[in-house]
């Protein structure tokens, strides 16, 4: 596999399982968001495919939920990935495995990591994938009880679409009354995010 890795990865919660062997029900949902437990009420399934498109702090909610319960995740094709932003969302950093550059087949390096991951957040470039291929790794995944995210392209039968969109900001130390351009910090960004496919079909604004 080529490529630079960063980060660990160990055990899972889940542990090994034989490939013909359901994840229990307790297990078979990846943990969310808080901040998203009303738009993805059904959460979003082991195994399944969601591409997300918009604002990327949305992947990193994501990742943070996933580690700080526990849980494993690696980022694939994302070289200029936030992992600040992803630690002050609660990431933890031990749990994940960052591959900057997986060569030229991006695709192959997410379907060998999820042997033993609970999430895989995969940038495409801009690219989308063959139907067929599509298909292999969407069953891999299954098999295997990891979560694949796409990023930055797309993915022929996915069962979730996630949509966000920077809506507002909420800035800090810039005096009293409404901010001054150019003065403060951005302490908060409001995003309006929307799901389609089986995770729902509606819209809320979250902060971030």
């Amino acid at each position: 596999m080529s490529g630079r890795a960063t980060g660990s990865v160990g055990p899972t919660r889940r542990g090994a399982m034989a490939s013909n062997t359901s994840l229990p029900a307790s297990e078979n949902l990846l943990q969310a968001p808080e901040a998203l437990a009303d738009l993805l009420p059904g959460a979003l399934p082991r195994g399944s495919v969601a591409v997300v498109s918009g604002a990327r702090s949305l992947a990193l909610r994501l990742v943070a939920a996933v580690t700080s319960e526990g849980g494993h995740a690696a980022i694939v094709g994302q070289p200029d990935v936030g992992l600040l932003a992803a630690v002050e969302m609660g990431a933890d950093l031990s749990r994940l495995a960052v591959i900057p550059d997986p060569g030229a087949d991006p695709v192959e390096v997410a379907a060998v990591l999820m042997d033993g991951l609970d999430l895989v957040v995969l940038g495409l470039g801009g690219r989308s994938v063959a139907p067929t291929r599509a298909r292999a790794v969407t069953a891999r995944a299954r098999q295997k009880g990891c979560t694949l995210v796409i990023t930055d392209g797309d993915w022929h039968g996915a069962s979730a679409r996630l949509e966000s969109r920077v809506c507002g900001f909420e800035v800090t130390g810039a005096g009293p009354g409404a901010p001054t351009p150019g003065c403060g910090r951005i302490s908060r960004v409001r995003l309006t995010t929307s799901a389609t496919g089986r995770v729902g079909g509606h819209a809320r604004v979250v902060g971030g």
